[in-house]
């Protein structure tokens, strides 16, 4: 007893009536496991230290042979369980007789809570691998398989751990892509999404590393995602329709028409915002261009609210018609827009306004004939020249 007295292991001495199993010697390591000191133990029962009735009957089940290892959890001083794993050695005396009984114990706390948590790990991946149609793999830092399952494999045609024992740096049994599962053995992050058999899989490769941080082979996950690139396709569409059709009710919104020779109006109806002005600023200007017109008429007459920056917009837009070499003219202003204008102090001295787009037709038709009857060279006329004849028209 005083050589294992400093032994890694918990050595407990019983004597006395050994069915009682009464503690005799009580080593530091037992001390360390189970929190009572030897003054503490000594001389009391084991079942009213660290062990049930139960287990003391087990104890003493092993008197007179050597017993197998036994598992028990303990309750420590402080509540506390502790797993330990015994063995037993009777003490016979001479008569062969059983008088004594060492029990030897290693505290296996962490190996089993280390165990129950891999079974329940297993258990869930288990579960998993079992449900969805997914397959994981697990290669070694060499590159060679050692784990392949999954509910995916069936659909392939091909069965749980086939490719364990094959190196991914060797050429595939199948036509496959191994370069992925390479790039991740070799530490990098890989994600690949590629449509084989007819489906669609989607793959996550997640590169290992051990507890000195080294490189520590992969893990790859594949998982079934045909239904979610169907999904996806079928949105693409959908917004693809959604982006035409918008487009159509923005060309209906502002359209643009050539009412004369030169001459352009674009009628704007409900509410202008921001991005609309933009867009009719863009469309406006490409037909000015286009046509080689000399005026454009903005019709305000359906629109009845705009915010202080389309407001700024729509100044803008006469400004870069006049830099392109033409006129706007702005048409039926309405009076609640005309007070945001003036609210802003927008600059509307030089900006042609009229009351409808009838006035302003013919401002623009005075303008063309002017321009039309002066000489070669001369200044425009001012306004109130007789307006042109339309074709078939009776000149009234």
């Amino acid at each position: 007893m005083r050589a294992v007295r400093s032994a890694p292991f918990a050595v407990i001495e019983c004597a006395g009536n050994l069915d009682e199993l009464v503690v005799a010697e009580w080593n530091a390591e037992a001390e360390r496991i189970f929190g009572y000191t030897a003054d503490e133990a000594v001389g009391r029962r084991l079942a009213d230290t660290i062990v049930s009735e139960l287990d003391a009957e087990t104890f003493g089940r092993a008197l007179g042979k050597e017993s197998a290892p036994l598992r028990c959890t303990h309750t420590r001083k402080d509540g506390r369980a502790v797993v330990c794993e015994w063995r037993y050695a009777p003490v016979l005396d001479e008569a062969g007789e059983p008088i004594r009984l060492l029990c030897f114990g290693q505290d296996v706390t962490e190996q089993v809570e280390a165990v129950e948590k891999f079974k329940e790990g297993d258990m869930i991946l288990r579960a998993i691998l079992g449900t969805v149609d997914a397959a994981v793999t697990r290669m070694d830092r060499d590159g060679f398989c050692t784990f392949h399952e999954g509910k995916t494999l069936e659909s392939l045609g091909l069965r749980s751990g086939q490719f364990v024992g094959l190196n991914v740096f060797d050429d595939p049994p199948a036509p496959m892509d191994m370069e992925p599962m390479r790039r991740a053995v070799r530490g990098e992050f890989v994600r690949t999404r590629v449509e084989a058999f007819g489906m669609a899989w989607e793959t996550w490769l997640v590169p290992l590393t051990d507890e000195r941080g080294e490189r520590n082979g992969a893990v790859s996950f594949t998982l079934d995602a045909t239904e979610a690139k169907v999904r996806e396709d079928e949105l693409k569409a959908r917004l693809d329709v959604i982006e035409r059709q918008q487009q159509v009710i923005r060309d209906l919104s502002t359209p643009i028409i050539e009412v004369w020779d030169s001459v352009l109006t674009l009628p704007m109806m409900g509410v202008v915002d921001s991005r609309r002005a933009a867009d009719v600023m863009d469309d406006l200007l490409a037909a000015i261009v286009d046509k080689r017109a000399r005026f454009a008429i903005l019709d305000l007459t359906g629109v009845e609210v705009v915010d202080t920056k389309t407001a700024s917009y729509l100044i803008e837009l006469i400004r870069a018609i006049r830099l392109l070499g033409a006129e706007g003219v702005i048409t039926g202003i309405r009076p609640n827009v005309a007070q945001t204008m003036v609210s802003l102090g927008l600059d509307l001295s030089g900006i042609a306004t009229v009351g409808n787009l009838r006035a302003g037709l013919k401002l623009c038709m005075r303008r063309v004939a002017a321009d039309g009857a002066a000489p070669p060279g001369a200044p425009p006329r001012a306004p109130g020249g007789a307006a042109p004849r339309l074709p078939g028209s009776d000149g009234r």
